[in-house]
């Protein structure tokens, strides 16, 4: 790996997708953001007090490690029938007696199952939870940390990242809360263009995600549900962290 590229000059950083994340690795507090949907969804089952397992993909692998766990495995969008759980976070919602949840996918769910095993602190992010991730960095950062929001991106049909809007706007929202709050930190250039991003629709995000590619091809799809709960600006305050290979909220856990 380039060390150029691994952004070492500054404590506070940003990159793209797996190879992004990998290129990170080893970071003090790693953040993943997908905005549509597995963070979001994530968020909605935090505040809920559900505990969520990330994994790569929903296949018969899943299937074990869910049942490992103790833990529902959630359905595809397309497969869920009344009261099933799937990546659409409404169904979240409306589900009833869920304590624990394999959420698979292949974007920011599968970057978060890579992290495990190299970050001290991994959280999951999007624009419903963003404030608060960022005051919870704010509040428990110490010298020498470093912090890597990776935004994970979605997929072309060749499955090569497509680096989507709506996740930049997302880590964006994480990292201008992070540097508010801690205006001596310094961020790379890579990391101020995130916040650039975001400066630009916060006061506009509803119609800047409905209308961004993700949100369109959503909306198009019949799930425009997901769209509006992503677009739920601030509205959790659930800082999941992965402990165990498990997202549990620990927005009331004191600093140590």
């Amino acid at each position: 790996m380039n060390p150029a590229h691994q952004q070492l000059r500054t404590p506070v950083r940003f990159e793209w997708g797996p190879v992004g994340a990998s290129a990170l690795r080893g970071s003090s507090i790693s953040v993943v953001v997908d905005v549509l949907s597995f963070t979001t969804t994530l968020s909605v089952a935090a505040d809920l007090g559900i505990e969520v397992l990330p994994y790569r993909w929903r296949d018969d692998s899943a299937s074990e490690y869910a049942d490992a766990h103790d833990a529902l495995l959630a359905v595809g969008r397309s497969e869920a029938e009344q009261g099933a759980v799937s990546l659409s976070p409404n169904t979240i919602r409306n589900a009833v007696g869920v304590r624990r949840l394999v959420l698979p996918s292949p974007n920011g769910s599968s970057i978060a199952y890579s992290l495990a095993a190299s970050s001290t602190v991994c959280i999951g992010a999007c624009v419903r939870n963003a404030a608060a991730v960022g005051t919870w960095i704010a509040e428990h950062y110490e010298d020498g940390t470093d912090v890597s929001v990776i935004a994970a991106g979605e997929r072309w049909l060749d499955r090569s990242l497509r680096p989507c809007v709506e996740d930049l706007w997302g880590a964006g929202a994480v990292l201008a809360e992070l540097m508010r709050l801690r205006s001596e930190l310094t961020a790379s250039v890579e990391a101020e263009a995130a916040v650039a991003a975001w400066n630009t629709v916060r006061n506009r995000f509803g119609a800047a995600l409905e209308d961004c590619a993700s949100g369109q091809e959503l909306i198009a799809a019949g799930y425009r549900s997901d769209v509006l709960v992503a677009a739920e600006v601030g509205e959790s305050t659930a800082v999941p962290v992965l402990v165990d290979n498990r997202f549990i909220d620990r927005s009331s856990v004191p600093k140590a």
